[in-house]
């Protein structure tokens, strides 16, 4: 979102040259980084400053409880994770007008599907490392607010973002270089390419719709959430790395995934092993079987569906992919190595992948009115 706002552009780059600036202060990542990030938000809106103020601060009391205490542990760390989905839930809710507040205001929810999953990733490092996963109330607090991943990810590990931290601002020629490239190029698939896509898919799908139009709009937004995502994640790893700060890469060439397993783990990746990694710790301690496998396959993609909105599109959606993948499970097809097997079987199987991927590809589409007048136009035939 910051990325479509030249005054937030601007100040994100400003504040890059603030860091070279200032490389040989060995607090520079840190203190700068927090002053940067507090007035950011406050100037962009005052309720959303004063939102975060309060649910990081309250997160990082609970992020302390569970790294000190030793008296009913799991309890706890069950407890602060559910009042955090809750809480998230409820004010979703709000947004979707199910219930009304004067309160409430929509810029409140802005980025916090992304940041409550940081905040549940802290929870898991202080329950399973206690007083070793201590961290400073600074430090928290730039890990949540970091700008250039706040409204869309990537999704960065709170492990991986404290050992950074402790890393001096390091950036050279070549680095700065390639990142400026990545923030260049995901400006020209967010602004160029993302725009005069949505324009035509917007034309066609507001006509009467036949198969080849239906099946048309399918691919051309398949390719079009590809564009706007990876655009953001380009600019959001360039940026991020300019600020001294190693973020993960979100899409690991996904079209030449042979397996749905394995497509969600190169599509939107630190989402998928966010979840992955998440619920398999909590219910599978242990190697698990095929069905349990199966099992919270299922479970994961539904999560993940309703993640992305509380809608019966998204159920269906995440049980549709969860089913795949779990068909994957127990039939032991969830990989498949490409130095082992033919090159047509390898393509092929890509093929199919993103073939079933792009069947259910357009709930994102919009209203379920547009969803469902795209897969009503699929049978009708000229």
């Amino acid at each position: 979102m910051w990325y479509l706002n030249m005054n937030a552009v601007m100040a994100i780059a400003g504040m890059v040259v603030v860091l070279a600036f200032t490389r040989k202060w060995p607090g520079n990542k840190r203190i700068l980084l927090l002053a940067f990030n507090l007035i950011f938000l406050l100037v962009f809106s005052k309720k959303l400053f004063a939102f975060y103020l309060g649910y990081t601060s309250l997160n990082y009391l609970a992020f302390l409880l569970l790294c000190y205490t030793t008296r009913f542990r799991k309890g706890w760390f069950i407890l602060l994770i559910a009042l955090n989905v809750a809480g998230v839930s409820m004010l979703r809710l709000f947004g979707m007008h199910v219930f009304t507040n004067p309160l409430f205001d929509t810029v409140m929810v802005l980025g916090l599907i992304y940041n409550v999953l940081k905040v549940i990733d802290a929870l898991y490092f202080a329950y399973f490392f206690g007083k070793d996963a201590k961290a400073p109330v600074l430090d928290y607090f730039n890990y949540i607010w970091f700008v250039p991943t706040f409204t869309s990810g990537p999704i960065l590990k709170f492990r991986d973002f404290m050992a950074d931290t402790k890393q001096p601002y390091r950036v050279d020629a070549a680095l700065a270089e390639q990142s400026v490239k990545r923030i260049i190029l995901g400006m020209f698939k967010k602004i160029v390419l993302v725009t005069w896509m949505t324009d035509i898919f917007n034309h066609v799908s507001q006509q009467e719709l036949h198969t080849h139009e239906s099946l048309f709009l399918m691919v051309w937004f398949y390719a079009l959430i590809f564009f706007d995502f990876s655009g953001y994640s380009d600019i959001a790893v360039g940026f991020g790395r300019l600020f001294g700060y190693t973020i993960p890469e979100n899409f690991k060439k996904p079209f030449l995934s042979p397996t749905l397993t394995q497509y969600w783990r190169n599509w939107h990746a630190t989402l998928g092993d966010w979840f992955r990694d998440h619920i398999f710790i909590f219910f599978s301690r242990q190697a698990p079987t095929k069905w349990t496998a199966a099992g919270l396959s299922v479970l994961i993609m539904v999560l993940i569906g309703l993640w992305h909105g509380f809608s019966w599109l998204y159920l269906f959606w995440g049980i549709y992919h969860g089913i795949v993948i779990a068909l994957e499970n127990l039939l032991g097809k969830t990989t498949v190595n490409k130095k082992k097997v033919s090159r047509s079987y390898f393509y092929a199987r890509c093929a199919l992948t993103q073939l079933i991927v792009t069947a259910a590809i357009i709930v994102y589409g919009g209203s379920a009115e547009t969803v469902e007048h795209i897969y009503r136009g699929l049978l009708n035939w000229p």
